[in-house]
């Protein structure tokens, strides 16, 4: 018997959106076919936090940039949910990562350890639909791993 090491995880980008949904379908197939991990990472940015400004709430000073990374993560959780419930199949380990920064980079980042990294296309339109969008181009020319980028559904029917 050998001591095999686990299967790298797949990570895929999402930002909870069904724009997003084609993609976290696609990553979770393929986690389930090779026994991996599948790692969900969405950047996000709060821009205006850094000018010091908070919002008052009922029980004093909300922080914008915790409320912003917290709905991001329910967004998450509610779109894994519901790919899972879409595509069936054997469980897999899921892993959720929300990290301030730039997109590409956090994507980038959190594939250090992966086998394959999962994004999707955020083109609209006749010029959109024949090219990728500004985060798939930038993970696709620095990834030191293979990327998948996956289309979105077109409209009216399910992706």
């Amino acid at each position: 018997m050998t001591n095999a090491a686990p299967p790298a995880p797949i990570v895929v980008g999402t930002d909870g959106s069904p724009a997003s949904g084609p993609a976290v379908r696609f990553a979770l197939q393929e986690s389930q076919l090779r026994g991996s991990v599948l790692r969900a990472v969405c950047a996000y940015d709060f821009t205006t936090r850094y000018s010091g400004f908070e919002w008052p709430a009922a029980s004093g000073f909300v922080d914008l940039d915790t409320q912003l990374r917290d709905a991001t993560f329910e967004a998450v959780t509610k779109a894994l949910e519901e790919a899972r419930e879409q595509v069936g199949g054997a469980p897999v380990e899921v892993e959720i990562r929300v990290e301030k920064g730039r997109p590409s980079q956090v994507l980038l980042d959190a594939s250090q350890d992966a086998c394959l990294l999962v994004v999707g296309s955020r083109g609209s339109g006749a010029w959109g639909r024949l090219t990728l969008g500004s985060t798939s181009t930038e993970v696709v020319h620095h990834a030191q791993l293979p990327v998948v980028v996956v289309p979105g559904g077109k409209p009216g029917r399910p992706s």
